[in-house]
């Protein structure tokens, strides 16, 4: 028998609240080259999104390289090699009672947007949304 309780509103409200927390603190942390790591700090990283486990125990950092600064695997190798250091920084900042673990994956948001683009400006797209409006139209 499962004892899970259902998440409530105000739970979801404090992850998203600690994992924007995160977000602002490791990106200062990064633009101010606090981390004693030459290939890290060669690096210009934006971070994208930061996505809390319910129990805040472990955050998952969607990461991407800025400006050709490096590919998105040698970031997140760089950064993973800097989470304990990290992770103690964080912990010094923030006012939890654990700091979380932290996972590093790569920020696809920008390759899903291209995608999106692409498949808007495709030719049978086009056609398709252009019907849809006469459709509309000729409701009226």
């Amino acid at each position: 028998m499962s004892t899970k309780r259902p998440q409530s509103q105000s739970s979801k409200q404090r992850q998203l609240r600690v994992g924007e927390l995160i977000r602002r603190t490791l990106s200062d942390m990064l633009n101010r080259a606090e981390i004693h790591d030459p290939d890290l700090n060669r690096m210009s990283i934006t971070i994208g999104e930061v996505s809390c486990s319910t129990d805040l125990k472990v955050a998952t950092i969607y990461v991407m390289p800025l400006m050709g600064t490096g590919t998105a695997e040698d970031a997140i190798t760089a950064l993973a090699r800097n989470a304990y250091e990290l992770r103690r920084r964080l912990g010094r900042e923030m006012t939890l009672k654990y700091a979380p673990e932290l996972r590093f994956l790569p920020d696809l948001t920008f390759d899903r947007l291209d995608e999106t683009r692409r498949l808007f400006s495709d030719e049978t797209v086009q056609r398709d949304i252009a019907a849809r409006d006469d459709g509309e139209k000729g409701d009226e």
